[in-house]
This record gives C-alpha cells, sequence and structure tokens, in this order.
C-alpha cells in the first residue's frame, strides 16, 4: 500500500492536489487579508430636521381689496299707532246688602174649585149670579192650616162681611195676598213679619159670599191695587 500510494504522488495527481491546496490558501490568505479592512455597518440614525436643508417657500401677501365706501342712508319713519285713551268707568262704591231670599210657597194644597176671572163672569152658587172672580177658591177641609205665600208684613186681619175671616199680609215690589174663608181667630196680628210658610191661621167657613160651596181658602193677590192670577203670583 506504500508503494501505491507513492506512485499516485508521484504522478499527475500529485500536481492537481497541490494545484487545490494553492487555491484553497489563496482564497484563505484573500479573506484575511480584507476582511478587517472593512468598516462595521452600523445603524445610520434617521436624518435629523436640523441636518436636512429646508428651502424657503414664497408666500404671496394677500392683495388688500379696496371696498366703496357705503353711502349712510337715512333711517325708514316708524310709523307709530295712536291708541286712543279708554273712557273712564265710573265706580259704583255703594256697598252691597244681603237681602233674603224670595221664597214663594202655595198656601195650601188642594183642588181648585172656582179660578181667577176678571175677564169673564162666572157664575156664583151662592149668591145666583154672574161675576167676576178676584182669586182662586182651593178645596181643604176645615181646620187644614194655611201658610204665608211670601215673606212680609202683616196689613190687617179682620171680619169680612161677605168673605168672613180675612188676613192680608204686604210684600216687596207692590205686592198683597189676602187669605179668605178663615177660622175665626188667626194665628197672627196686624204689624207681624212672617216668612214664606209661616202659619197665619186655618181653613174655616166664614165666608157669607161663598158657603153655597164646599169648605175652602179663598186666595188673592193684587199689585198696587190692581188684581194679580195667584198663579202668577206663585210661578215668579
Amino acid at each position: 500500500m506504500e508503494n501505491k500510494l507513492k506512485s499516485v504522488l508521484s504522478g499527475t495527481a500529485f500536481y492537481v492536489l497541490l494545484a487545490i491546496c494553492l487555491a484553497v490558501a489563496g482564497i484563505s490568505g484573500y479573506f484575511l487579508l480584507f476582511a478587517g479592512d472593512e468598516p462595521a455597518i452600523e445603524d445610520a440614525p434617521p436624518p435629523s430636521e436640523a441636518s436636512s436643508p429646508v428651502k424657503d417657500i414664497y408666500v404671496p401677501e394677500p392683495e388688500e381689496i379696496e371696498e366703496p365706501p357705503v353711502e349712510a342712508s337715512a333711517p325708514a319713519p316708524v310709523e307709530v299707532e295712536i291708541v286712543p285713551a279708554m273712557p273712564e268707568v265710573p265706580v259704583d262704591d255703594t256697598p252691597v246688602v244681603a237681602e233674603a231670599p224670595r221664597l214663594i210657597v202655595s198656601p195650601l194644597k188642594g183642588e181648585v174649585l172656582m179660578a181667577f176671572s176678571v175677564d169673564q163672569l162666572v157664575y156664583s152658587p151662592t149668591l145666583a149670579d154672574w161675576r167676576t172672580h178676584d182669586g182662586v177658591d182651593i178645596s181643604a177641609k176645615p181646620g187644614t192650616t194655611v201658610l204665608a205665600a211670601a215673606a212680609g208684613t202683616v196689613a190687617s186681619v179682620e171680619d169680612d162681611l161677605l168673605m168672613g175671616t180675612t188676613v192680608v199680609i204686604a210684600h216687596d215690589d207692590g205686592y198683597e195676598t189676602t187669605y179668605s174663608n178663615l177660622q175665626s181667630t188667626p194665628t197672627v196680628l196686624p204689624g207681624d213679619l212672617v216668612t214664606a210658610g209661616q202659619i197665619i191661621g186655618a181653613v174655616g167657613t166664614t165666608a157669607a159670599a161663598e158657603s153655597a160651596q164646599s169648605p175652602h181658602l179663598h186666595f188673592s193677590v193684587t199689585r198696587d191695587g190692581s188684581a194679580v192670577d195667584p198663579n202668577e203670583f206663585l210661578s215668579r
């Protein structure tokens, strides 16, 4: 084997091996020679604003535009509406006086035997003739209480020859109410103040002019001396 190695090294192979060794040695020497001369590459810092030159930019100044002068105009006249003064209203300083309520009631409840009639004649069974009737006859049993139709003052209490025991009460506005054919002794006297609905007497049989009729109250109303339909007075 030693002879075989010698034969190889002594021939062409020797020179090839020598060439390869020289090439490797040359390359290694090149890198050893030039590798230390190259400076290390470091990360370069970003360029600062101060290092970069800034070019001045020319900005033209705005031109001044002269506006035409505005002429001052006179203000438009303001129309003023003249409101007429309100007329003075007279003030009534009269104190208000409380008044009693004008209550009106029926003197009693019952059937009407003879109605009010001053425009036409009606027949009177007691006197057996035709005559006017200035009131209304309301049927009721003797002793039935009779009430004052409205507040007022007893003007008179008398025993009338034809209409029997009669009570007259004066009211406001010129009204008077008359209650006839009562029992002989009423419960009120002249000058007494009465209220609406107050008992003033009871039904009797004292009216000679109406004795032929069944027991009843003869109720009549006047205003300033003139006969008034009792139904109108009671309904006001």
